[in-house]
């Protein structure tokens, strides 16, 4: 199958994730189904893209006449069979918990078409884990869109150990139709390229708090006085420190120990703030975004440690053949994170000797494995 033929795309999940990439479809011009557990759950996501659609209307992005055209070709399901029975293309944006997953995708294999491609929206687990739950994981491929969707540029397109070429050229070029930034991932690694990247910084990020060493708000005032447009606790916040904290877990299972989330994180969890979905995290959301004082910036902080960490982890995904080229890493690093520079580009402005040796200090200091620097970091023949 090629993009050419799909004509319906069917969504699981209807909270932010879903009904984000349910709207991208519709304005890519698919019928789409989208499907959820409960009703509520599915008006509140259809709710969410009609509030979107008029925003587009009012910014004259779109026509009123295209708006009521979308809202035509969506229907709303609580039953997956029903939800999939006629898709060319399903794409599961539930929870990251493995076993929900896979329960998911049991039930899509049993009901879709035979040529339908299934795709996981996660944005770390094991595609090849989930595909093995099916009986296509030839068929079975990862399609990770950033939040919000209809915003965010980049999709990661990954390759499970069993994924087709033609389901994962299908996958990239249905991405392209999506007006999106595709990105392949070559191999099934977790966290994939960009949240992989990012990754260890939540390791230092936690550490620097954990120990009192600085506030939240005194490194995302530095930061956007630098013309970061959020800060990494804000950002950590908005994308939800559930995320951050389960996202953390995984990687402490599968990668290295060090990801194993911190005791203050944790305690943010049990209380239930998890950020800008509750109102609370490390920021008050109750009023909309947090004011940050940006008089309270740590001038003394230097934002190449954060790029340090980051050049160092990008490197293993070279070393891995996680993807192909230094290149794809920057085109996913500056199509998903907002600052339009890939991390190898910001590396080479400040050299990567100097980026080994902050590696190797930070290791020191903090007994981090993942920060010691590698052989290609250190050789910086990048």
């Amino acid at each position: 199958m090629k993009a050419e033929d799909i004509k319906k795309i069917t969504v699981i999940g209807a909270g932010d994730m879903g009904h984000g990439i349910a709207e991208v479809a519709l304005l890519a011009g698919y019928r789409v189904a989208m499907q959820d557990i409960e009703q509520r759950f599915v008006e509140r996501g259809l709710g969410r893209i009609k509030e979107s659609l008029d925003k587009l209307v009012e910014k004259q992005k779109v026509t009123d006449e295209n708006r009521k055209a979308m809202l035509g070709n969506i229907e709303t399901f609580l039953d997956i069979g029903e939800a999939v029975k006629d898709a060319d293309f399903a794409i599961e944006a539930v929870p990251e918990i493995m076993d929900l997953k896979k329960k998911v995708f049991e039930q899509l294999d049993a009901a879709a078409p035979k040529h339908a491609i299934l795709a996981s929206n996660t944005s770390n687990m094991s595609v090849t884990e989930i595909a093995l739950t099916t009986k296509r994981p030839d068929q079975v491929v990862g399609m990770h869109f950033f939040n919000p969707a209809v915003m965010m540029k980049l999709v990661e397109v990954i390759k499970g150990e069993k994924t087709s070429e033609e389901t994962m050229q299908t996958t990239y070029d249905l991405a392209l139709k999506m007006n999106k930034v595709p990105v392949r991932v070559e191999k099934d690694s977790i966290g994939f390229v960009y949240n992989r990247v990012n990754a260890p910084t939540q390791i230092y990020l936690s550490l620097l708090v954990e120990r009192g060493m600085v506030t939240p708000e005194e490194i995302d005032a530095r930061m956007r006085k630098i013309g970061m447009p959020m800060g990494p606790y804000e950002l950590m916040d908005y994308v939800g420190l559930d995320v951050a904290y389960y996202g953390g877990q995984y990687f402490a299972e599968r990668i290295s120990r060090d990801y194993e989330p911190s005791d203050w994180l944790k305690k943010k969890i049990d209380a239930g703030e998890l950020g800008k979905k509750t109102g609370k995290g490390i920021f008050d959301w109750s009023k909309g975004r947090p004011e940050i004082d940006l008089s309270k910036s740590k001038e003394d902080f230097d934002p190449a440690v954060l790029i340090a960490i980051q050049a160092n982890e990008a490197t293993k995904l070279l070393e891995e053949g996680v993807v192909t080229s230094a290149e794809e890493i920057d085109k996913a690093m500056a199509s998903g994170g907002g600052s339009g520079i890939g991390t190898f580009q910001m590396a080479r402005g400040i050299g990567f000797e100097k980026l080994a040796g902050i590696c190797e200090d930070l290791a020191r200091e903090f007994g981090v494995k993942v920060f010691e620097p590698t052989e290609t970091l250190r050789k910086g023949n990048i």
